[in-house]
């Protein structure tokens, strides 16, 4: 299947079978939303060219601190990628990208790469604010006891607060 218009109607198809929220460019570019549970939900694009689709979801923004450790973490997690790797845009936010020539595109495809894009965006979540936001995870802690708040969405974090709170 090499025709573009055949291409957007299996890309279409597809994503409604797997039930996700999409919308669609009349230009066969469609916006994903997958479902996470660590970032709640990951906007993906697929865009599909005269020759491939490229897919590009956003991670998180650029790390406050620690940006060596960041980007060598990202380059370790690129060897075991498949379909995407982690890449930054000029500002140094965090992005995975991938590109699949269309012949190649089809229903199992397409599923495996938006696999790919939500487990690496999901497993990677925690170490990567861990690593790049320390400081902001650790005052956000110390804010949240202070003030009495609920701690229930850093509970991740919580083995990071031992000089913190106790």
């Amino acid at each position: 299947m090499n025709n573009k218009a055949q291409l957007v109607e299996l890309v279409r198809a597809a994503l409604v079978e797997a039930d996700l929220v999409f919308d669609e460019s009349s230009s066969g570019t469609f916006v994903v939303t997958l479902p996470g549970t660590k970032k709640r939900t990951i906007t993906c694009s697929l865009s599909l060219g005269d020759y491939s689709v490229v897919v590009n979801a956003f991670v998180m923004r650029a790390p406050d601190e620690n940006q060596a450790s960041v980007y060598k973490y990202l380059l370790e997690q690129n060897a075991r990628a498949y379909g995407v790797h982690f890449s930054l845009n000029s500002l140094g936010d965090i992005f995975l990208v991938g590109r699949l020539p269309l012949g190649a595109l089809n229903a199992t495809e397409l599923d495996r790469l938006l696999g790919s894009v939500l487990e690496y965006s999901e497993s990677h979540f925690d170490q990567l604010l861990e690593l790049g936001f320390l400081s902001a995870i650790r005052r956000e802690w110390a804010w949240r006891i202070d003030r009495g708040e609920s701690l229930e969405n850093l509970a991740a974090f919580k083995h990071l607060m031992n000089e913190v709170d106790g």
